[in-house]
């Protein structure tokens, strides 16, 4: 890309990455449920889980997906209902009886970033998203078309995970303030599941782009 489209393409990505959208709400959600630690998992799973759209775009598979309307269903149904599951289970957890300064049960940061992984993955409004956006600053003419898919692809995860981080660090700030009034804290924890669900709703009355 020249000089130019390079900015433009930077500009883009930041404007974009500032936008709330699911994977930026599912990491607030998730901390404000769990707190700062399965918040920054959830971030590295969500950022793994972008990747993977991004190589799937890459080779092509993405496309197919798109073009298929019982595999774009199946994948919204999918993930949709994932996200819909934690939630209730987030909501379960969070009506544990809380005295004020008793640490919480966590779920783990491990099992916070496999399922930022799968929330990410699963999300066909992110293949969507790379197939729309990418494709306007690759230049065929210079050749490794999928390389340069990659490279943009990458850019636009790293800057999404970065602003997913900081929401993450603020999230995590609000529930360690509410953390010494366990009445607070609880409906901050249910907030959090009852956003999850909401996003997993959102998720199955997505739509396939039309062609």
């Amino acid at each position: 890309m020249a000089g130019a489209e390079i900015w433009l393409f930077l500009a883009a990505v930041l404007l974009l990455a500032v936008i709330p959208g699911p994977g930026m709400l599912y990491v607030g959600a998730r901390t404000l449920a769990g707190g700062l630690g399965e918040g920054l998992a959830s971030t590295a799973g969500t950022a793994l889980g972008g990747m993977v759209h991004v190589a799937a775009g890459a080779v092509g598979l993405s496309a197919v997906l798109m073009a298929s309307a019982e595999a774009f269903t199946v994948m919204k149904i999918l993930g949709g209902c994932y996200l819909v599951w934690l939630g209730i289970q987030a909501w379960r957890q969070a009506g544990h009886s809380l005295s004020a300064g008793e640490a919480l049960p966590p779920i783990g940061m491990a099992r916070a970033f496999r399922e930022g992984v799968v929330v990410e993955a699963l999300n066909p409004k992110t293949a969507a998203f790379f197939l729309a956006f990418i494709p306007q600053f690759v230049q065929p003419a210079q050749g490794g078309v999928a390389l340069q898919f990659v490279a943009l692809g990458s850019i636009c995860v790293a800057a999404n995970t970065a602003v997913d981080a900081v929401v993450a660090l603020a999230a995590g700030r609000v529930r360690d303030a509410a953390g010494r009034r366990g009445g607070l804290l609880l409906r901050l924890r249910q907030g959090g599941a009852a956003l999850m669900v909401a996003l997993g709703l959102g998720v199955l009355l997505l739509r396939r782009p039309a062609a």
